[in-house]
């Protein structure tokens, strides 16, 4: 999955775009509630070894929050793993260019604006 189609996704569901907030990380950007301050999202390009990950490179995440009785069971899927910014007992990163679906990726996104509303 590619940026553009998740804030697309974000925008037409949501009615979010994504905020830039650090001029330092220039690919990080979060993904609020329309009607308030509250975070559903974010989106980070990390180095894969942040993640575990046997690579230097950057790679694409996105951090959402997740039901904790769901987060071992989400782990167990290849391109879900512990979050790397936020509270790792109710948050996750999502590889973008995991073997997920969109339709899975969109829905943990909606459960995370349901989750933080």
């Amino acid at each position: 999955m590619k940026r553009d189609a998740l804030y697309s996704y974000a925008r037409e569901h949501f009615k979010s775009e994504p905020e830039y907030l650090w001029s330092n990380l220039p690919g990080y950007a979060v993904l609020r509630h329309h009607d308030g301050k509250k975070w559903f999202g974010i989106v980070m390009n990390v180095s894969g070894t942040k993640l575990g990950l046997k690579t230097e490179d950057q790679v694409d995440v996105l951090e959402v929050k997740v039901r904790p009785e769901h987060i071992g069971s989400l782990r167990k899927k290849k391109g879900i793993f512990p979050a790397y910014h936020m509270n790792k007992e109710h948050w996750i990163s999502i590889l973008l260019s995991s073997p997920l679906s969109s339709k899975e990726i969109y829905e943990l996104l909606e459960d995370s604006h349901d989750l933080t509303a």
